[in-house]
């Protein structure tokens, strides 16, 4: 891409034609510019070179820089006439005399072109020579370079030859003052020449200099005055041609590469890449491992399930039948990780099986899972929590192997659990799929061992491997303040081997390995991979989820903690950016998003499905819609943490956050759009893909009552008897009746009385008696929420 504007009137002048003819030119071949103004594009100056040097061929190089001896030849036969009658043969030997330094030959000198022209009857050959002699020839020299470091010892030179004089003047002081008076006046006619020489070769130094361009090394970012600095221009220069180009900076603002190049080479400097070397680069190893160096490793197995599923249940299980008898009565540590043998090779299982954790690794981008299991009661079926975790494993991309739990009570009916399954994508292998389903009994250890050699089977197809030969890097697993031994963190190392006294930097935290225990509770010096470990010696708590490196430079180590914390600083203040319907459109023209994530929680199951399915029809080219989790209920925390870790947008229908997702929501900036109408949802997000959300109301809650007791009143209808319990409550306010969450009437409020009289408005910690405008069912806990609306612009 090229940032020289080139315009026509400007390649005219340098094909020495018309701005027309270049126009015409383009014309032949593509669209005529509009204006001689234009700038022309890298394509048509293609054409307007290629067509101009078909045009204009030359047979060498000489006719570039010969000239025309028109002009000579014209002068020549002018003076012809004037020089005839003057120059008589006697005469010639007085023109020697008044030209003492003409060059001789054989003792004659040569006049230039003279014999010709007195002589026109001479022979042809001699009128040649003399017209080959008068030929002039202009050289272009403004392409060479000249090498100004050869005339670097004038100075010296003349110095050293004008000392030579000095000194001789002094050895012939004592003759003549005629001959002192002679030599000062050639000597004072010597230096001036010298001088003059000197202040040529000197400005012949400069001009050089100023013909080289500059070389300038930029970084990815830069502010102006450095720019300028590094050109050798002047701040006020650099700021002009970023006006000129549109661009308002200051002197103390920083801009990109990409800008900083262009005025560069505006400018006349030549432009080379800064590259720096991050400290994370320098300290952190990220080579790739060869084929060579690479070993199998134990498999990284998760856990997940519904609350009452038995996952514990079955971790205890698991531990219990891998506990040898040398091992029954001592003393087990519970890290929340653990190494089990199966049939001689280790599996490594992790004790953080809810969600919510498995979540918060995956927005950290920490992959420190290789198989999930999905632990599923048989007596109970899939359950929301269920469908959580399903949802939370696919995004993650884990393998996961399906546990049905609790086979041992009589009503386990694992045919009804695999055709639930099949509604989220898990068709079991048995029915033509390819998900493992072992039915399981924590209680009586059926089904265990099968479980383990199906997470052997899988983890051999996955083939993992890593290298123990280098410096250990891997995930924190849990971290805690213990108040004896300062910050403790639970690793797990995934590639190379952590050793005792290694620099660990955990995310924002560094420090060294002072002690660590694995998950038998015995002091290890070394951890390989897919070994969790417990390890204190840190500075500070690091977060769960984060990927730590052992490192060589503690320095450096502490300078990168510092980048850190500030970088999370700048990332906190970013928090607004996150995808909404309003900068939907704005994001997609950035070329941000090519996937529009949706939850979708409804009050039924029915309405769920369909909005899933009507929302998935209105993907476009640029953008595809994806519904990444449906449900039933009201809006909860875990949603709230699944949109914010997925960027997704939370779509309610007849549904309402409940009053941990609503805080939760506001601190991650998560959207939240609630309908009761489909067609309203399906026309708003189309209209935010395409750019045209028109300015809507909005509406605000001001307060929520609960109905403390009710009462029927024949004229009126039903009158409850409220607590306000935060904001207020206002009579021209509108009203939504919430049971257990569930939207279940939206209108107005018919009145509003404070014991026997009207009310405005009740505040919060007051009762109030109301009335809801055409809804009597209103019955006790239910919840009143106020809101009001207000225009908001796009």
């Amino acid at each position: 891409m090229s940032f020289v504007k080139y315009r026509v009137k400007e390649v005219a002048a340098d094909f020495g034609v018309t701005p027309k003819e270049i126009s015409e030119i383009i014309g032949k071949f593509g669209e005529k510019p509009k204006s001689y103004t234009q700038v022309l594009t890298d394509p048509e100056l293609n054409v307007v070179f290629d067509y101009m040097t078909q045009k204009n061929q030359i047979s060498s190089l000489e006719q570039v820089f010969a000239v025309k001896p028109a002009a000579p030849k014209a002068e020549i036969k002018k003076e012809a006439p004037k020089a005839a009658p003057q120059q008589p043969q006697q005469q010639r030997p007085q023109g020697q005399n008044n030209r003492p330094n003409q060059p001789q030959q054989n003792g004659r000198p040569q006049n230039v072109g003279r014999p010709a022209q007195n002589q026109p009857a001479a022979a042809p050959v001699k009128q040649a020579e003399p017209e080959r002699k008068r030929e002039r020839r202009v050289v272009d020299t403004s392409a060479v370079q000249v090498n100004s470091s050869r005339f670097d010892d004038v100075d010296n030179l003349v110095s050293e030859r004008v000392q030579n004089f000095q000194g001789g003047k002094q050895r012939i002081g004592g003759g003549k003052g005629k001959q002192q008076n002679k030599q000062q006046k050639t000597n004072f006619k010597g230096n001036k020449s010298r001088n003059e020489e000197q202040e040529k070769m000197r400005r012949l130094q400069m001009e050089v200099a100023r013909k080289a361009p500059t070389v300038v090394k930029i970084p990815d970012e830069i502010t102006v005055g450095e720019l300028a600095s590094r050109m050798k221009k002047t701040a006020g220069e650099v700021i002009k041609c970023l006006m000129k180009n549109g661009v308002m900076a200051g002197i103390n603002q920083t801009i990109d590469f990409d800008t900083a190049e262009y005025v560069a080479t505006e400018m006349g400097c030549k432009v080379e890449k800064e590259v720096t070397i991050t400290i994370e680069e320098r300290i952190i190893d990220d080579h790739v491992d060869t084929a060579e160096e690479l070993q199998t490793r134990a498999p990284v197995v998760v856990v997940m399930g519904h609350v009452d599923h038995g996952k514990t249940s079955t971790l205890d299980a698991i531990r219990q039948t891998s506990v040898t008898k040398g091992e029954a009565g001592g003393i087990t540590q519970h890290i929340g990780a653990y190494t089990v043998d199966v049939n001689g090779q280790m599996v490594t299982f992790l004790d953080t099986p809810g969600h919510a954790a498995f979540t918060s690794m995956r927005a950290r981008g920490a992959k420190s899972t290789d198989i999930a299991i999905l632990v599923v009661a048989a007596d109970d079926g899939i359950m929301p929590q269920t469908v959580e975790s399903i949802n939370h494993a696919k995004a993650a991309e884990v393998p996961l192997i399906v546990a049905i739990n609790k086979m041992d009570k009589p009503t386990a009916n694992p045919d009804k659990i695999k055709e639930q399954l099949t509604k989220y994508d898990l068709i079991p292998e048995e029915w033509g799929g390819d998900t493992i389903i072992v039915p399981i009994s924590a209680k009586t250890g059926m089904g265990l061992e099968e479980l383990l050699e199906m997470v052997l089977i899988t983890a051999e197809v996955q083939e993992l491997k890593a290298n123990p030969n280098r410096r250990a890097k891997g995930t924190v697993i849990e971290a805690r303040l213990d108040k004896n031994r300062g910050p403790v963190a639970t690793l797990l190392v995934q590639n190379g081997t952590l050793k005792q006294g290694d620099i660990v930097i955990a995310g924002t935290a560094v420090g060294r390995v002072r002690v660590m225990t694995n998950d038998k509770g015995r002091t290890v010096k070394t951890a390989g991979p897919s070994v969790p470990v417990e390890i204190t010696g840190l500075a500070e708590v690091p977060a769960p989820g984060d990927e730590f490196n052992a490192v060589t430079d503690e320095r450096m180590a502490r300078e990168l903690v510092e980048q850190r914390k500030q970088a999370q600083k700048d990332a906190l203040a970013k928090l607004n950016q996150k995808v909404t319907l309003d900068n939907l459109f704005s994001k997609m023209q950035e070329g941000e998003m090519k996937t529009l994530n949706l939850i979708v929680k409804a009050d039924v199951q029915g309405s769920a499905e369909a909005v899933k399915a009507s929302l998935e029809k209105i993907s476009n080219e640029e953008v595809r819609v994806k519904v990444i989790h449906a449900g039933v209920g009201a809006i909860n925390e875990s949603d709230v943490l699944l949109a914010s870790t997925s960027g997704a947008i939370i779509v309610g229908f007849n549904v309402r956050p409940d009053a941990a997702a609503q805080a939760s929501g506001h601190r991650a900036n998560v959207d939240m759009r609630f309908y009761r109408v489909i067609y309203d949802a399906i026309d708003e997000i189309e209209a935010a893909m395409k750019g045209m959300l028109a300015p809507k109301f909005e509406e605000v809650v001001i307060g929520h009552a609960e109905v403390r007791q009710t009462y029927k009143v024949s004229a009126i209808g039903t009158v409850a008897g409220c607590m306000v319990k935060d904001g207020k409550v206002t009579r021209d306010a509108q009203v939504r009746v919430l049971r257990d969450n569930i939207v279940i009437y939206e209108g107005e409020i018919g009145s509003l009385q404070r014991f026997k009289d009207q009310a405005k408005e009740v505040t919060a910690g007051y009762e109030c008696g109301m009335t809801v405008a055409g809804y009597n069912d209103i019955r006790e806990f239910d919840i009143f929420e106020c809101f009001a609306m207000q225009e908001v612009k796009r």
